[in-house]
């Protein structure tokens, strides 16, 4: 700001005081309760000198009454702008972008004064920040990495549990890519700049964005936030894991992790992909055209061998299944009670769910051991269909039967009654 805009600046902010000053309020009582001096002359000025002062009326901090001093320090009893503004008074305007971790950890990474607000908030989030990459790079000097306000904005800060804030799940990836997404701010760093793109396209981004499923995860479910680090090869699995938990056990004790690691392959990712994760079907397993499987296996040897038993002992269920479905929906279309096998074959479903899972453990033994009790249960549910489509049949062909017996006594009582009338 050149001297001159400095002087008449506060030239109008004096000029605002000396109002109420006139009106016989006391010296230095040009206070209101919301933000005292501070929102008094930055209210009158308008323009940019205002923007501060109309959206923190909607900030987090100003519906728990914290003050615009709270955060910049300063005297806001003060009319005198020299002394309201006055370092010694511990004025800070505009913090330095290296300082800003600090300047929101003062209050943010202070057990005792954070706890007057939620017993449940974290104070933990300063330390986090500064062992992630954006700290590190910060901590080197990197003016464009993201720190507190680049996230969470500053005046018009919201609760995190608004949908308006920019770190609300689903406006997660959108925040993000503010940074990410943009390839000549991050052309520095030689990093890609599709994973918001590509995010849009997974399975997760459909659950949390269509679905409104806020469980889905986003950028920071996997990253981290405030601690943010991409995860490394050996640790995705856990990351995955989270979420994922069975599927996580499952590798972890599969043949796969060790070979993997030796390979220095990224665990779940390897196969599922990272941002645009797909939704998975059984066409990734086995050997087949679109199968994961091949892509490493080759014909012979057992790893191939055992996609290929994996895939059609999973085929072999679902086909189970398929059959019994339609079998009984035959029979309870045709009128038949067949309630009680169509609720025990929801038993098969499961077991179809649980070995979709077990593929993971690599194993065809393991996967056998869910797979064959739900075909017994899909095989008595089948059975259960075809013995009322039999039941059907022989209530059809009794009621065939008694219908040609009404039909042969009618003729008989025809033909006596024609004979009665002719001797008569």
């Amino acid at each position: 700001m050149g001297v001159a805009r400095m002087h008449a600046v506060r030239t109008l902010i004096v000029a605002g005081l000396l109002v109420p000053w006139a009106m016989g309020q006391t010296s230095g009582a040009a206070t209101d309760t919301a933000g005292g001096t501070c929102v008094s002359c930055h209210g009158s000025l308008g323009g940019e000198f205002a923007a501060p002062v109309e959206v923190e009326q909607t900030s987090v901090h100003h519906q728990h009454g914290i003050s615009c001093a709270d955060c910049h320090g300063g005297n806001p009893a003060q009319a005198d702008p020299d002394q309201a503004m006055s370092p010694a008074a511990g004025f800070v305007g505009r913090p330095k972008r290296h300082d800003i971790p600090r300047f929101c950890g003062k209050c943010h990474s202070d057990a005792v004064y954070m706890k007057r607000f939620d017993p449940s908030l974290r104070v933990d989030q300063e330390t986090e920040y500064r062992t992630s990459v954006h700290g590190t790079l910060l901590r080197q000097g990197d003016q464009k990495v993201a720190n507190c306000i680049s996230c969470h904005g500053h005046h018009g800060i919201l609760p995190v549990a608004s949908p308006k804030a920019p770190v609300y799940p689903t406006n997660v990836a959108r925040t993000c890519g503010a940074c990410h997404a943009d390839a000549a701010y991050m052309q520095p760093y030689a990093i890609p700049t599709n994973q918001v793109e590509e995010y849009k396209k997974s399975v997760h981004a459909n659950a949390l964005m269509n679905k409104q499923d806020l469980s889905a995860p986003t950028c920071n479910d996997c990253h981290g936030n405030h601690g943010a680090t991409p995860p490394g090869v050996d640790s995705v699995a856990n990351v995955c894991g989270t979420c994922h938990v069975r599927q996580s056990e499952m590798f972890q004790d599969s043949p796969h992790r060790p070979a993997f690691a030796a390979m220095q392959l990224p665990g779940c990712v390897a196969c599922h992909g990272n941002h645009q994760v797909e939704p998975t079907t059984d066409e990734m397993l086995g050997v087949g055209d679109g199968a994961f499987c091949v892509r490493c296996h080759v014909a012979d040897d057992p790893g191939f061998q055992a996609a290929r038993q994996m895939r059609a002992s999973v085929d072999e269920l679902a086909g189970h299944i398929s059959s019994a479905e339609q079998v009984l929906q035959q029979a309870q279309n045709a009128g038949m009670e067949v309630s009680r096998p169509l609720f025990d074959l929801q038993e098969a479903g499961s077991a179809l769910v649980q070995a979709r899972v077990s593929v993971h453990s690599f194993s065809p033994a393991q996967l056998e051991s869910v797979v064959k009790p739900g075909l017994d249960v899909a095989s008595k549910a089948h059975q259960a269909g075809e013995d009322a489509l039999h039941e059907l049949n022989v209530r059809r062909l009794g009621l065939a039967a008694s219908l040609v017996v009404i039909l042969l006594a009618v003729v008989a009582i025809y033909f006596k009654v024609r004979q009665m009338d002719s001797g008569a």
